[in-house]
């Protein structure tokens, strides 16, 4: 089964031809980061109009990379949610009007959920994993049993890892997104030197939560306090925040697969990139880490076309679009 797959829930315009579930033919990302740097921050009308620069020219880029037509595809899958509804409408009435034209069946996927089966692009991940979604967005820990029994157990009750990394970007006069430049400069600083708090709610009914609004706001303070920051200053509040905002990733992953005894754990999203995160997960023998390599970290339409490989045929035109959260965030993934 052939599929083309569109993913536009953000700033990322991504079109993807992928063929039974893994063989990615194609798969075009034109980011839209240098346009959003100067507002330090995705600009939701700014997206949903480069989306539609950029929509069909990926498309035939897709085609031409896969060397395929309309002819060769048997289904067409777009994301539905989370994200920018903006930016969502312009993926998701693309698919819908090739659905309509071409007589292609139509099916919706969930961003989040395509993340998380991310790594299976490059890697036999095997039932039951432990789940690990980190980007600018979504910081969320679950329990997968298969396709479509996904529990979520730990979720962020404010900023998302990613988003944390970009607000102390910020703060340090830094540039847009932080986490590529924060972990470059931490290489070159000392992790030890401030001690910060970790992003975490240690409350039994919230121990696989997440917190970072605390962790980022004692960034702020330390800027505030140290008045003047040296580049060695710079490096160092890098190096221990980065610290802070990933150990506390691993320690709860850690916990869930102590508590679960599932040893398998797949971690995505456009934190998984980070080198720390990733050092600190592959070096645990304890555990079978699998995580993709940096072109299937961040939004991808890879991604989307592997997931609805697995999905049955449920989309039909009238479906809405949804901004946040929803599905199998809820608990059990309603089929």
């Amino acid at each position: 089964m052939t599929i083309l797959a569109i993913e536009t829930s953000c700033d990322e315009t991504s079109v993807a031809i992928v063929r039974n579930g893994r063989e990615v033919l194609s798969n075009v990302v034109m980011s839209q980061v240098d346009y959003h740097k100067e507002f330090f921050g995705v600009l939701p009308e700014l997206a949903s109009r480069k989306h539609l620069e950029f929509i069909d020219i990926s498309i035939r880029k897709a085609f031409e990379e896969a060397g395929l037509t309309i002819k060769d595809i048997d289904r067409v899958a777009v994301t539905f949610g989370p994200g920018l509804v903006s930016s969502l409408l312009i993926g998701v009435n693309t698919a819908k009007t090739i659905s309509y034209f071409f007589d292609k069946p139509l099916l919706k996927v969930d961003h989040v959920e395509a993340h998380l089966f991310s790594p299976m692009l490059e890697n036999d991940v095997p039932f039951p994993f432990i789940g690990l979604v980190v980007s600018g967005g979504h910081t969320n820990l679950f329990v997968v049993n298969d396709f479509f029994d996904i529990k979520l157990v730990g979720h962020t009750v404010d900023d998302a890892v990613g988003e944390a990394f970009d607000k102390v970007s910020k703060i340090l006069g830094l540039t847009y997104p932080g986490g590529p430049v924060i972990d470059k400069l931490s290489k070159e600083g000392d992790e030890k030197r401030f001690l910060f708090p970790l992003g975490a709610i240690e409350k039994d009914y919230d121990k696989y939560n997440f917190s970072y609004s605390g962790l980022k706001t004692s960034v702020l303070y330390t800027v505030k306090k140290l008045g003047s920051l040296s580049k060695q200053d710079i490096k160092d509040i890098c190096a221990s925040f980065q610290k802070s905002a990933i150990d506390v990733l691993y320690l709860k992953v850690k916990k869930l697969v102590e508590e679960t005894g599932i040893k398998n754990v797949a971690i995505s999203g456009g934190v998984s990139a980070n080198s720390y995160l990733r050092k600190k997960l592959l070096s645990d023998n304890e555990i079978r880490t699998f995580i993709p390599s940096p072109k299937y970290c961040t939004d991808n339409a890879a991604m989307v076309g592997l997931v609805a490989y697995f999905k049955p045929v449920e989309a039909n035109l009238s479906d809405d679009v949804y901004p946040r959260i929803a599905g199998i965030v809820k608990g059990k993934r309603k089929v």
